[in-house]
This record gives structure tokens, sequence and C-alpha cells, in this order.
């Protein structure tokens, strides 16, 4: 008997900036992740530190062409559908539904272009997961009104959502409102499109800009239930359990801290209010925001469906300043001593996700879904064409088996386990291809050369018999 519910939703999860490409096709507008570029000043553009709302001469932009999905997407979802997909996660270019994102009428194209893959994937008897807003914020939003720390940015979303919800309805059920909406706080310009202006208070513009975002995810659920009963609706968290160093009651509240850091935004989106020790905590940083009364309703009145997170290692916090910090998924840590890491310095840590699953049910008491999980590493293309990638497999392996024991020994409700990057793409913290996720190899380079050819790694015909035994078979 499987550990995991029949219906199971098993999959893979892209983001269209980092594998469609043609960002200027079709009448597609220009947004904020489109003109974030490879190389030495990626971060200071994905943190709003340097201004770059435009492509400059003399830099190497990914997103511009990525894996050019937006002409291979039938090879794609073929690919998919024989590894036995039961659902595949996307998400929307906002900027080819409106390309400047203020306009009063939608660009037929991109809708057309969606609506094409979605027919596409049903063909298959794939679910597709939708993601609303994977980090896109178009760029006359950002120079025109600021990006989110502008409450107008909430009509706009509106606007996006009802055309999304009325054109697809019957042909998607289960929606996510943002991308890892924790990371506006950790990487503003990638996460929100938000760069600082000099002398801002920073924390007040992201606390800001995150409300704004809550409110539009509030109003997107509330629209989607209202035009078709059958949406599903989840948030999306950029997740990991969060250990103290040592057993120092100093380092224990250190990783209470840092974990509420990293939920409250969810807290708000799955319990429908603030919890106190946010408003604590801005009542200390004298940060009064523009919270209405209309908002407060709109929050609690609509709150997720499920809870959908990323999840790639565990965190760790100490009271200490001067500790060796390790790499993470955008979010660095306290450097774990006993843990492995990736070829990219992220620690491997299996156990973490059960801890991690268990901690959020615990918490909200809400459906689960596992919507990110995968390893970024060196693929070697042998000279017979293979690429042995039994790392892959491990590392998903490990994790899977861990993701059974929190439905079947902990009582975790799991409606579904997508791994990022079921196809090789580009990656968002470096902007690298190198940096490889998938089960089917992509021949493309970190500058755009390549045949752009699909071929198959080891990893696919495992993870078609993953699939295809509801999680047993993990040989």
């Amino acid at each position: 008997m499987s550990r995991l519910r029949k219906d199971f939703l098993w999959g893979g999860a892209t983001a269209a900036n980092q594998c469609e490409g043609a960002y200027n096709l079709d009448g597609r507008g220009l947004a904020n992740v489109d003109v974030i570029p490879h190389g030495k000043e990626r971060f200071n553009v994905v943190t709003g530190k340097r201004k770059m709302l435009e492509f400059e001469e003399g830099f190497y932009y990914p997103a511009q062409n990525a894996i050019d999905m937006y002409h291979h997407y039938k090879e794609d979802i073929a690919l998919f559908a024989e590894m036995g997909f039961k659902t595949y996660r996307l998400s929307i270019a906002w900027t080819r539904i409106f390309p400047k994102g203020d306009e009063l009428e939608p660009n037929e194209a991109g809708l057309q272009f969606y609506e094409n893959i979605f027919k596409e994937c049903k063909k298959y008897g794939i679910e597709p997961l939708v993601t609303i807003t994977h980090f896109d914020c178009p760029i006359h939003l950002i120079k025109e009104y600021g990006s989110w720390r502008n409450r107008e940015m909430i009509t706009f979303y509106e606007r996006l959502v009802r055309v999304l919800f009325t054109r697809y309805k019957g042909l998607v059920k289960y929606w996510l409102t943002f991308n890892e909406i924790n990371v506006l706080l950790h990487a503003p310009f990638m996460g929100a499109g938000i760069v600082f202006e000099e002398g801002e208070d920073q924390d007040t513009v992201k606390y800001q800009a995150a409300h704004h975002e809550l409110v539009a995810s509030a109003l997107a659920t509330k629209i989607a239930h209202e035009i078709d009963p059958e949406n599903m609706v989840g948030c999306m968290l950029a997740a990991g359990a969060v250990y103290p160093l040592t057993p120092k009651p100093e380092d224990v509240f250190a990783s209470v801290e840092m974990s509420r850091g990293n939920l409250f935004l969810i807290d708000v989106q799955s319990w429908g209010y603030y919890p106190s020790y946010f408003l604590k905590e801005l009542e200390r940083k004298n940060i009064k925001l523009d919270i209405t009364e209309e908002d407060k309703k709109l929050l609690k009145e609509n709150p997720v469906d499920f809870i959908s997170f990323s999840y790639y290692s565990s965190r760790v916090a100490t009271a200490e300043k001067t500790v060796e910090q390790s790499e993470g998924n955008l979010i660095n840590t306290v450097k774990n001593p006993y843990l492995e890491a990736s070829d990219w310095g992220w620690q491997i840590d299996p156990l973490g996700l059960r801890t991690t699953m268990n901690e959020l049910y615990d918490r909200y008491q809400k459906p689960l879904f596992i919507v990110e999980n995968g390893l970024g590493a060196y693929d070697k293309v042998e000279e017979n064409g293979e690429i042995i990638d039994d790392y892959r497999i491990d590392y998903l392996r490990a994790h899977i088996e861990a993701m059974r024991d929190a439905v079947d020994i902990d009582g975790v409700d799991l409606l579904g386990y997508t791994t990022w990057g079921p196809i090789d793409l580009v990656s968002a913290g470096t902007g690298e291809m190198t940096k490889r996720y998938g089960f089917i190899y992509v021949d493309r380079d970190d500058y755009g050369n390549g045949t752009l050819a699909r071929s198959k790694k080891k990893s696919f015909d495992w993870y078609k018999k993953v699939i295809a035994s509801n999680g047993e078979d993990l040989a």
C-alpha cells in the first residue's frame, strides 16, 4: 500500500523567466527579471543596490533567450509526460499578458500562448500548477509607480488575475499567488522590482511592499473562488527548518527569531492577520505601515487553501556575529558542521525536509505542497552522450524518503511534489546554465552558446519509475 495519496501530484517546476526566452516576441514587455545580468554585478542588481532598468552594454542577460521553451514547449511537455508527470508547475510572465502592466486590455498573443501550454498539458493528463507571479514585475510599473511600494500595484495585479482566472477557467485549478514571497526581504529587486532610493528606510519600503503583495494575494484568492469554486489557491515560501548552532539558550532564541522572520508573511496568508511578534518589531523600529481596515478585513476573510514551499536545505542560527557562513537559496546561513554541501555550497539535509514539513503543518494545519526541491550540480556529458547523474538521484531519493516519512509516520497532509528544474534552465541565484537541476539536459552554456538540443539524463528513467510506483520504488 502506497504511503502517499492515490492522487498525489508528482511533477516538476519551472519559472517563465528562467526557461521561456523570447523576451521581445508577440508583444511581450520588459520585466525586472529580464534585466538581471550574469556575472559580478548580478548580486547588486538582485538586491536593489544597483539600478539597472534596461539592458546595458557589456553585460549578458540570460533571461533574454534562456532555453527557448517558448518555441520548445511541446517537445518539453512530451518529455514530462514520458516521465509520467501528474502536474507541471509553471509561471505566467506578467508582461506577456500586460506588457506595461497598467493597460486596461490584455495582450491576446500572450493569453493564447499559455492557453496552448495548458491544453498541451491536458492532452497528456498533466494538471497545470500555475504561479501567477514568479518574481516578475513589469519595468514600466517600476519606473512609473515604484513597483510594490505603491498601493496602485494591487489594482494592476487584480486586473491580471481576473483575466487569468476567467480565461483559464476549467484549464487550471491550482494557483500560487507569489513565488517565495519572503525573498523580497532578501533580494528586493528580483523578488518585487524594488530599487532603493538614497536616504530611504529600506525596512519600511520592504515591509510596505510585502503588505501590498499580501493584500493582492488575498484579493486574488477571493476572486479565484468567486470565478470558479473549484480553484485552489496557495501561498509559496522559501522554506527551511532553522537549527540553533549550539544548545546555548541565546543560539536557540536566535533560531526562533530567524524562523519567525521567515514565516511571518505566510502567517498572514494562512491565518489572515499579522502575528503579534511582527507588530512588536514594527513598533520597536518605529515603522508605521499603511494598513487600512479594508486590508485587514480582506486578509482575514481570504486565507489560502494550501501552503506550498521550496526546500533545498536547512538553516542554522547563532547569537555570535563572527561565525562561518554557508551559501543558501538567496538566504545565507551559518555553516552546519554535520552536513555535506552541493557544488554551490548549499548544505544537503534530507531530514530537514521532514522537520520543515512538520513545522509548517503543525503551525498552519493546511495541506502542504512541495513545489521546489532539487540539486544544482555540474553535469558531464560522456563521449557516448550519456549523463550519469547518480548524485542527483541520491539527493532526490533521500528527500523523497524523508517526505514519505512526514506523511506516513507524522501524518502530514501533502498534495504533491514537484522537483525544481525538471529540465535544465537558468539559475535564479547565479544566472548560470552550468548549475544544472534537470532530468533533461539542455545544450546551452553560461553565455548562450549551444544547440538547445534536449537529451535525457540517467535520472530521467529513475524519476519515471518513482512516479509509476507513487514513490515506493526509489532504487
